[in-house]
């Protein structure tokens, strides 16, 4: 059982213990943490906060205890109920409200759940709110409204409707353009809340939907992290079906992957360079991915004459520099979309409107789009160290080694080879190094990694 406290919010397990897990009075400690800052930041006396949350099974009862914090604090709260982060960072400004929280723990087992808090513009904060905020929790330095000031909560389940329009009325997307093109697409929703919202928007767009493991409950049929080995069943249902391709999301549906119409995966990194084809192709301007993310972006961006920039790893992170390169499309090689456009935030409901333009306009499978991109593979693996080795000073070692070839140091360290790439990243809460490598192929990107785990050892003395 877990509980992991850091500047993107709290998350942990359900049950056991305070302060070894995410129990009740965890839950209500950060929402007043939150609601605390939340004063101090905007020096409002009226405050309003969106919620939203996931189906996981204990997501109404974190929901109860949240929005009752808050109102004791004397904030005003939207409840949206069953919902997606996408959507909820959408609301924020909508509603005028000064802040949001979303209560997911996105990819993770059904037995985690997690607070991610948002600013007023709907987008999360920034590493010095995270930690101002982390500080008061731990000070517990809580002030409750009287009787006459607590805040009152209003209702609205009509958010994912008005996200939908939302995305309908981009002018990328033309929902005409889209039926004409008689798409039938698989969607596994993991029985989170993307199953309301993904086949509810390809209805609007004229798309004929299979819909797989899209009733809400929480109970999710297989890990809800969408990779290869877990997604079996829709890979299977797409060549039944005989569907043009399948769409998977993640339980608070930021994340975006793609199964093509012969059954495999599109990839996860590809999603992105998928939708930038397509953005960049009807607008010049430049792109932003993480550190970590395929280099075929790169490649996309600069066949339609932009600029590729490279982030720390992280949301956030990606956000900042999509705002001073003023990025027209962005994102993680996790199939994570940000389309500014729409947002500041990973949104796959944007992003599967995109896929579909492109597909539409382009014509052929997907499995020939995904053919007709640069074909890298990545190997992503991690090194155990003992707690008393300094990790920043092996990753400097590693630096100065290959000082001569392209050094990126702003969040671990990158090496840019001329045919491959290596990231080592420290982990926040273990003692590991994680090691990420692409090459042109699997066996190179695996021997890389392994190159490099040697040396990382070597320098260790392990």
């Amino acid at each position: 059982m877990t509980l992991i406290k850091s500047i993107s919010g709290i998350r942990g397990t359900i049950g056991g213990k305070p302060g070894n897990n995410l129990t009740p009075i965890d839950a209500v400690k950060f929402a007043a943490a939150y609601g605390i800052w939340l004063k101090e930041y905007s020096k409002k006396d009226n405050l309003k906060v969106v919620i939203g949350r996931d189906a996981r099974i204990s997501g109404e009862m974190i929901q109860n205890l949240v929005v009752s914090t808050l109102v004791g604090l004397g904030i005003d709260v939207v409840d949206l109920d069953l919902s997606t982060t996408p959507t909820v960072e959408i609301a924020v400004p909508l509603e005028k409200a000064d802040g949001g929280i979303i209560l997911t723990a996105s990819h993770n087992p059904k037995q985690w759940n997690a607070l991610k808090l948002l600013n007023e513009k709907g987008e999360f904060l920034d590493a010095a709110q995270g930690a101002k905020i982390l500080d008061i929790a731990e000070k517990e330095d809580f002030n409750f409204s009287e009787v006459d000031d607590l805040g009152q909560i209003t209702k609205n389940d009509s958010y994912i409707d008005i996200h939908i329009d939302e995305v309908l009325n981009l002018p990328l997307v033309d929902a005409d353009v889209i039926r004409k093109a008689n798409f039938k697409v698989v969607v596994d929703g993991v029985n989170s809340t993307g199953g309301i919202a993904i086949p509810a928007l390809l209805k609007e767009l004229g798309v004929a939907v299979v819909e797989l493991y899209c009733d809400p409950t929480g109970h999710f049929p297989h890990n809800p992290e969408p990779l290869k080995e877990h997604l079996t069943d829709i890979s299977e249902l797409v060549l039944t079906e005989k569907a043009d391709f399948g769409i998977v999301v993640d339980p608070d549906v930021d994340r975006l992957a793609f199964i093509s119409n012969d059954g495999e995966m599109f990839g996860e990194e590809y999603t992105l360079v998928a939708c930038a084809d397509y953005v960049l192709g009807k607008t010049k301007g430049n792109t932003v991915s993480n550190l970590s993310s395929s280099r075929a972006l790169r490649d996309i961006t600069e066949k339609h004459g932009g600029t590729y920039e490279a982030s720390a790893v992280g949301e956030v992170n990606v956000v900042t520099k999509m705002k001073a390169n003023n990025a027209i499309i962005g994102g993680e090689g996790n199939g994570g979309i940000i389309y500014p456009e729409s947002h500041y935030g990973r949104d796959s409901l944007v992003g599967t409107a995109l896929f579909l333009m492109l597909m539409a306009e382009r014509g052929g499978t997907v499995a020939e789009l995904r053919a007709s991109y640069p074909s890298y593979f990545m190997s992503k693996k991690k090194i155990q160290l003992t707690p008393e080795l300094d990790v920043d000073a092996i990753l400097n070692t590693m630096a100065t080694t290959y000082k001569n070839e392209d050094i990126t140091t702003i969040d671990g360290v990158k090496i840019d080879f001329p045919e491959n790439w290596v990231h080592l990243r420290k982990s926040n809460t273990e003692p590991i190094i994680r090691i990420y490598t692409e090459a042109k192929s699997q066996a190179e990107a695996d021997a890389l990694a392994e190159r490099m785990i040697l040396e990382l050892k070597e320098i260790a003395g392990v």
